[in-house]
């Protein structure tokens, strides 16, 4: 009995251990997102950081309240429904025209913040490449060695010399791409082939 209490202790004591190194582990990778992050944002130029900010307010429902409560109000005294008030543009002209300008620098705002976001999507796109070749060339490493492991102690294993091999292959990611762009191409092919001929059928 006390051994298996002794057994249970150890195990949580184990487990804990694992969950302190686990629990540190997370917190220095978010801590180091967090803080690339912030130096992102320290780096924006004022022109950026102005766009940003215009492009976040645009996409809030304040702007939609805003927006209706000045279009309202607007359109409201122009078509008399407020007394006391003079109209100031009858026709509306002036709004459409301040309409069409608002959207037009809002437009331009907003690329400049999408085009911002595409240049950050890229550089977190490439260090995810980085990574994964990392750990493909690191697998495929570890491969290597446990397979010489096995084969130096007479190690019987359930799988195949020739998938041992295959996954011992250091694939490069040219090659990759080159069979991607490749099916890409054939499978665009085989479509405007099955498209040709069914409208020739019919």
């Amino acid at each position: 009995m006390q051994s298996a209490d002794r057994a249970a202790d150890a195990r949580d004591r184990h487990a804990q251990v694992q969950s302190a190194d686990m629990s540190e582990v997370l917190d220095r990778n978010i801590n180091a997102v967090l803080s690339r992050r912030r130096r992102e944002v320290e780096q924006l130029g004022l022109e950026d950081r102005i766009a940003g900010l215009i492009s976040r307010f645009a996409g809030s429902m304040s702007f939609v309240y805003l927006h209706l409560l000045v279009f309202g109000s607007w359109i409201a005294i122009n078509i008399g429904w407020i007394p006391g008030i003079p109209k100031f543009d009858p026709s509306l002209v002036v709004l459409a025209m301040a309409a069409s300008v608002e959207a037009i620098f809002i437009s331009t705002f907003v690329m400049i913040n999408q085009n911002r976001m595409a240049q950050e999507a890229d550089k977190r796109a490439e260090l995810s490449l980085q990574i994964s070749l990392l750990s493909e060339h690191e697998t495929t490493k570890l491969i290597s060695m446990v397979s010489a492991i096995t084969t130096h102690l007479n190690i019987p294993i359930d799988v195949e010399e020739r998938e041992i091999e295959e996954l011992k292959r250091n694939v490069p990611p040219e090659a990759v791409l080159e069979e991607i762009e490749r099916m890409k191409d054939a499978d665009e092919a085989s479509s405007s082939l099955g498209a040709a001929s069914s409208s020739t059928s019919s």
